[in-house]
């Protein structure tokens, strides 16, 4: 009894993503999404922090071709396992267009990424996590790199402190934060560490939030933020101008978020920014 080989199947079977489209649409993005895959990130102590990530990698489709080969991604991926880091994006983005036959290409990994945080008095030893994100897009020959990262804070109302006879209401924040920065070489990511947004959000906010906290560290926290009052407002011109400062970022995107304890809302604002071409 004969059997055919799969390497036969293989050459016999009909390709039907290369089939034809005749509806005259191309497609932005089409790829995989929700992966989640073991990364490398650099780290600024340690050199490299293994972590899990959630990947997003698509390319463009022109309008004749009915869909992508989805299995591709997937094997590009697996390609560079354990290797997947801002530094290794531009490799990827480029075999995702070599091997998809694309003209650009997107990757975007979300992933949590933990520091040690010592408590302010005590000195307790604890980690704690930060929601981060790499985005690298290849058009053509031109790449784009973002990093983002999203760091939880301590924020405590002036307008209650200024009107209360005693006491203020404070909240949890978030400062969500992008940037683009001027690539060290051609065709890589500018090293921007995830640490130095961290530090810099913290710095922007009442006082930090801590994993770990004694007796001492809160009321050490609980006075920082009281002399420490601000606004949502005051947050992100506080985070913008210090990114601002920084010669090496050329782009950002900062907003910040607080969790109000006493109303049914919450409060925001944002601030988008670029060098000009001049700077």
């Amino acid at each position: 009894m004969n059997h055919t080989s799969s390497s036969d199947c293989r050459d016999t079977m009909e390709d039907v993503q290369n089939g034809h489209d005749g509806r005259g649409i191309a497609i932005d993005q089409v790829g995989v999404t929700d992966i989640r895959w073991p990364i490398i990130v650099l780290d600024r102590r340690q050199g490299e922090q293994p972590t899990v990530a959630r990947l997003t990698a698509s390319v463009t489709l022109p309008h004749r071709f009915r869909g992508t080969h989805m299995s591709r991604f997937v094997e590009i991926l697996n390609e560079h396992r354990g290797e997947i880091t801002l530094r290794t994006l531009p490799c990827i983005l480029q075999e995702l267009k070599t091997r998809l036959d694309a003209e650009s290409a997107r990757i975007e990994v979300t992933f949590p990424y933990f520091l040690e945080r010592i408590a302010p008095v005590s000195g307790v030893r604890a980690l704690m996590d930060y929601e981060c994100t790499f985005i690298g897009e290849s058009n053509g020959n031109h790449s784009d790199f973002l990093v983002g990262v999203r760091v939880p804070v301590t924020n405590l109302c002036p307008c209650s402190k200024a009107i209360s006879d005693y006491g203020a209401h404070n909240q949890r924040g978030y400062i969500s934060v992008e940037v683009r920065g001027v690539a060290e070489q051609e065709g890589l990511p500018p090293l921007i560490w995830i640490e130095e947004l961290v530090n810099m959000a913290e710095d922007s906010a009442s006082a930090p939030v801590f994993p770990v906290l004694k007796r001492e560290d809160e009321r050490h926290v609980t006075m920082q933020a009281y002399d420490n009052p601000k606004f949502v407002e005051d947050v992100v011109r506080g985070m913008a101008a210090r990114l601002q400062a920084d010669s090496r970022i050329v782009w950002y995107c900062v907003r910040a978020v607080n969790h109000e304890s006493i109303h049914h809302h919450n409060a925001f604002a944002q601030v988008t920014w670029s060098r000009p071409m001049s700077e």
